[in-house]
């Protein structure tokens, strides 16, 4: 008979989660699981958040901007070295893709739990990339072979390959430093505003052109290297649905490759060539652009565990970091037969809800007052925002990855819909019942995607928020109200009336509530309720 003993998980060494937030979290789980003792790093503005309840210590590593904290390397790797720490999992952002990080853990003699830093110069860097996939005689985007040395020389490379380009950061993403321009006359200021935001973003503001191609679809391919030559693949993830060029809603398997299924055999060929070539060492994604004929081209790599992966884990029922952790331990089974690409089963979408608005997708972080996720079966939650919690203006402004699966893409939409109709988000309220801080969500957005025409179709491109007008556009203040509680209309009835008599004069507060209608408004809508109830 077995002992609880026996069932406990191997006891391993210390791994310390260089990030923040749910991908912190998501990390140690997985950690804690596989008998590693865990180490988180916060700042300043995160010294309450739950990375750090989470994990079995953390340490504090310094202010809140990033420079000062979780993207000093210093302070890091002390932390690593105070904890006992062995291994250094980088999640995603931040340091998960800079190779003086992946050389100083060596140094130190802690393992990066990631690609070689040499990995990570050739493919990280998109000019380098380029160059690589030139070599490998694989389609890329027609561009600038380099980075351009100013806006006149992005000018000359732009007419060449004709309008519309975009300008890209040779050393980032996320849609930071980059810059649609469609005529001559844009180009020179559009380059010096990239420029300057990819300076500010990632300490290097070198430029690249490329060819804008026109109703496009982002598709990318998970894959996993050993590090000595040997690649696998997990199928891929479809991206299109971006605001600001940063993704939404991401699923696999991707839409516009079942209308294309050949040109899905053909870029896992081209992305295990990629990552056999470099000698890449874990889990990397290999991006590329595919036109509605079915032509793709290679776009970039990302070095690094993606925000999306639960979509492949969805249908894989692998676990990325536990592979990335194995490989690190070197106990990840690599033998002919053992390393195989792992058969694929249904359809999994993920959505991120973000703290912003859903108007211009502006940043509206904030106090977070009413918090509720789904649940549900084949309904997964990544968060780190709880209730009394706060989304921080000084970081990416995520609240959560909702993932969902499904038998087929029809049942994983319809999953989603009940899922995000579930979700509740809401600032503080007064007492008066009136909403109190900044904090605004894309929640409805994302509720609108989940019911559309054209993402229902599978017709994602990546101006499909631009083709939809409706999906940004904020609801009549009756619609507003109607969406309204009886307690918060009766509430907001009050406030409005202790408002016309002057009774909130002396709390300096408003007579009014957050753009709410006029004073009779509350009044009459409870009157029309209680009419149609009878």
């Amino acid at each position: 008979m077995k002992t609880s003993k026996d069932v406990q998980a191997k006891k391993r060494p210390p791994v310390l989660v260089a990030n923040r937030g749910e991908i912190a979290i998501r990390v140690a789980r997985t950690a804690k699981a596989m008998g590693f003792p865990t180490v988180a790093v916060y700042s300043e503005a995160d010294r309450f958040g739950e990375h750090v309840r989470y994990c079995d210590r953390a340490y504090f590593i310094g202010g809140a901007a990033p420079k000062d904290s979780y993207l000093n390397v210093e302070r890091v790797l002390d932390a690593a070295k105070k904890s006992g720490a062995k291994f250094v999992h980088p999640g995603y952002g931040f340091l998960s893709e800079r190779p003086h990080f992946v050389e100083a853990c060596e140094k130190a003699g802690i393992t990066f739990v990631g690609p070689s830093a040499e990995s990570m110069r050739l493919m990280g860097d998109k000019i380098t990339a380029r160059k690589t996939i030139a070599d490998l005689k694989l389609p890329g985007v027609p561009g600038s072979p380099g980075a351009v040395k100013d806006g006149a020389e992005a000018a000359r490379f732009a007419k060449e390959i004709g309008y519309p380009i975009l300008l890209k950061a040779a050393a980032g993403g996320g849609g930071k430093g980059m810059r649609r321009v469609d005529s001559e006359k844009e180009i020179l200021s559009a380059f010096e505003g990239a420029s300057r935001e990819s300076l500010a973003a990632f300490g290097d503001g070198s430029m690249y052109v490329e060819k804008l191609i026109l109703e496009p679809h982002h598709v990318e391919i998970q894959v996993f290297g050993d590090g000595k030559g040997g690649a696998i693949h997990l199928g891929e993830r479809e991206c299109s649905i971006q605001r600001r060029h940063q993704k939404v809603w991401e699923e696999t398997p991707a839409p516009i490759l079942n209308r294309h299924p050949a040109t899905r055999e053909k870029m896992f060929e081209a992305a295990l060539k990629i990552t056999s070539h470099v000698k890449y060492a874990g889990a990397g994604t290999l991006e590329f652009i595919v036109d509605g004929k079915g032509n793709f081209y290679f776009l970039e790599m990302n070095t690094r565990l993606q925000v999306e992966h639960p979509v492949t884990e969805w249908v894989t029922g692998v676990d990325l970091v536990g592979m990335q952790l194995l490989l690190a331990c070197g106990e990840l089974p690599t033998r002919a037969g053992e390393f195989v690409n792992p058969p694929r089963t249904g359809a999994s979408i993920e959505v991120r809800l973000y703290a912003e608005d859903p108007q211009n997708f502006l940043p509206a972080p904030g106090p977070v007052g009413r918090i509720h996720f789904p649940t549900g079966p084949f309904v997964r939650v990544d968060t780190a925002i709880t209730e009394a919690g706060e989304v921080s203006m000084h970081y990416d402004p995520m609240i959560a990855k909702i993932s969902v699966w499904g038998r087929t893409r029809e049942e994983a939409i319809g999953r989603m819909r009940v899922a995000l109709d579930e979700t509740r988000v809401e600032p503080p309220k007064r007492r008066d019942g009136s909403k109190r801080g900044s904090l605004k969500t894309n929640l409805e957005f994302l509720q609108k995607l989940a019911r559309n025409a054209d993402v229902i179709g599978g017709d994602t491109t990546t101006d499909l928020i631009a083709r939809n007008p409706e999906l940004t556009k904020v609801p009549a203040p009756e619609v507003a109200e109607a969406a309204m509680t009886d307690e918060e209309l009766v509430a907001l009835s009050l406030h409005q009336l202790l408002g016309e008599s002057g009774g909130l004069a002396a709390s300096g507060e408003s007579s009014s509530g957050d753009g709410s209608a006029g004073p009779a408004s509350a009044w009459q809508l409870i009157a029309r309720r209680e009419g149609v109830r009878g």
